[in-house]
């Protein structure tokens, strides 16, 4: 198994200084990269302090000058937000940039918050059905002469400029959930990218489940990757560990309340939860953050991704993102790097 760090700019005050902010998130993909894991990934979001990425593709160039070896991620584009001849050509661009270290992970997105803003009136099953338009497309445009009439798009024969540096392009990625997502990731040779978010190790042995039955429904398909996204933090000992749950579970209420979009937000920040509304929730609590993440001393964290390895996920990415401090975000990134990934060596 490989690993590999997902993160993103995090604001979560108002005085908190933006280039500071991005300094420190460059530090963690150095960390990263000197620390012998395989890529980083950060994704793509719009308008909301709690995930500050406008465009992945600008972070991952710069990150391409500070890093030697790490693949570049984008985890994940959201594809509806994009045409594809712009998408196709501004990740080759990326590709030749950095050497041809780019990886392109694409989703249909998450927040209504985003779509109203980006996509007037679309919804989630509408921002699928972009998503799957537009891979094709973008693959299409990589190999050149590529015309398209589909539903979103339409365009006479156009080729990607300038042509990616990897043959082929870059590898996708498929944030996938439900077995229709899988289904198409493997069909047209995507890998795929899941995460189970608050859910758990069923969840986990689940997404496994669907991404092989997906599979073996196209078994003259190669077997394409598999990645596990989690929230992890490994600790120096129970209380330390205690505390990341605490602060991960504040970071989980306000993803969920990003999500439902029924809060007030302004100035790019979402009004603040209360206590009382924090301690409330129906799922969302500390004991459950311990239960269903990576939130361990080395030796149990080691122990609950090799159940992963076994499973057969190939890479397995720290989700960093957490609300907590820098600081604490480096303790438990160095942690990882010496303690924990050692043991899959």
């Amino acid at each position: 198994m490989r690993f590999s760090l997902f993160v993103h700019m995090e604001r979560t005050a108002p005085d908190q200084d933006q280039r500071v902010l991005y300094e420190e998130f460059v530090e963690l993909a150095k960390m990263a990269d000197k620390g012998g894991m395989h890529a980083v990934w950060t994704g793509e979001h719009h308008g909301m302090d709690f995930t500050v990425a406008p465009n992945p593709f600008l972070n991952l160039i710069d990150l391409a000058h500070q890093t030697e070896h790490v693949r570049l991620g984008t985890g994940t584009i959201i594809a509806p937000f994009w045409h594809p001849i712009r998408l196709a050509g501004e990740a080759a661009m990326t590709d030749l940039i950095t050497r041809g270290r780019l990886d392109l992970g694409i989703a249909r997105g998450a927040y209504s918050y985003e779509y109203e803003r980006m996509v007037p009136g679309m919804d989630a099953w509408d921002a699928g059905q972009r998503m799957r338009e537009v891979i094709p497309a973008i693959k299409g445009l990589w190999a050149g002469d590529y015309a398209h009439d589909g539903t979103y798009h339409s365009f006479p024969a156009t080729t990607s400029t300038p042509r990616p540096v990897q043959a082929g392009g870059p590898p996708i990625w498929v944030a996938a959930r439900d077995p229709n997502s899988h289904e198409f990731a493997v069909a047209h040779g995507c890998n795929v990218q899941v995460t189970p978010l608050w859910q758990g190790d069923g969840e986990i042995t689940k997404l496994m489940e669907t991404f092989n039955a997906a599979c073996e429904k196209f078994s003259d398909v190669p077997r394409p990757q598999i990645m596990l996204l989690n929230h992890t933090y490994i600790a120096s000992d129970a209380d330390d560990a205690r505390q990341a749950a605490e602060e991960i579970n504040l970071f989980y209420c306000y993803f969920g309340a990003w999500f439902k979009n029924e809060r007030a937000v302004s100035r790019g920040r979402i009004d603040p939860l209360s206590d009382a509304e924090v301690a409330a929730h129906p799922f969302y609590s500390a004991d459950a953050m311990m239960r269903d993440n990576v939130i361990a001393t080395a030796g149990d964290a080691i122990s609950r991704i090799k159940g992963y390895e076994a499973l057969g996920y190939d890479e397995y990415s720290l989700w960093i993102d957490s609300g907590m401090s820098f600081e604490r975000k480096v303790a438990s990134l160095r942690r990882f790097i010496d303690d924990v990934m050692p043991a899959f060596a």
